[in-house]
């Protein structure tokens, strides 16, 4: 497995975003669930909190690590620069929130609308951070080994948004129109 992932940090973003984005949602939803549930997913939101906050620690490190080692060139490098930006702003925030917790938790004390309003706001840097993080990997090709060459019979198209090679295959195919009358006395045309 190392010699086909040359960075460590997509197997832990992943972990982060998906730990966060549970404890935001459950944070979020929770004050319009009934007892007691409410007070079971308040437990889970903190814990997934608190997990994707340590999580956060290495995902951290590990993007800096691949920020500072993956080969680039001056479109990729900006790109890189601003996924790098906002997530810093994303761990600063998860790291507050995530003090402010356990600090209003060890005090017994309510989390508060605002440390929901706080939860949501850090939510979205977080998602922000996510989709900067996926254009420097799909749209730079950033931290991939190698990217397929357009090569051979048939591989020098471009494939329609949606359409899979199965689809364009079957397109190629000429297939016989059925005409189907329905209850509504209409004939209709269909293509299989």
């Amino acid at each position: 497995m190392l010699e086909i992932i040359p960075n460590w940090h997509p197997i832990f973003v992943h972990f982060t975003v998906a730990l966060l984005s549970l404890s935001v949602g459950l944070f979020v939803i929770t004050p319009f669930v009934k007892s007691p549930l409410q007070q079971q997913w308040q437990i889970v939101a903190r814990w997934a909190l608190w997990f994707g906050a340590g999580f956060t620690v290495i995902t951290g490190l590990t993007g800096l690590y691949a920020f500072n080692t993956v080969d680039h060139d001056t479109a990729s490098h900006a790109a890189m620069t601003v996924h790098r930006n906002w997530a810093i702003a994303a761990i600063s925030l998860f790291f507050l929130i995530t003090v402010w917790s356990v600090i209003k938790i060890r005090r017994k004390q309510s989390l508060g609308t605002i440390f929901v309003i706080a939860m949501v706001i850090a939510g979205g840097v977080l998602g922000s951070t996510a989709w900067r993080g996926g254009e420097v990997v799909y749209r730079y090709g950033l931290g991939v080994m190698s990217l397929p060459k357009v090569e051979g019979e048939g591989h020098a198209h471009e494939h329609a948004a949606g359409q899979g090679h199965d689809d364009l295959i079957m397109k190629d195919i000429e297939m016989p129109v059925k005409e189907d009358k329905h209850d509504d006395g209409h004939d209709h045309d269909h293509e299989h």
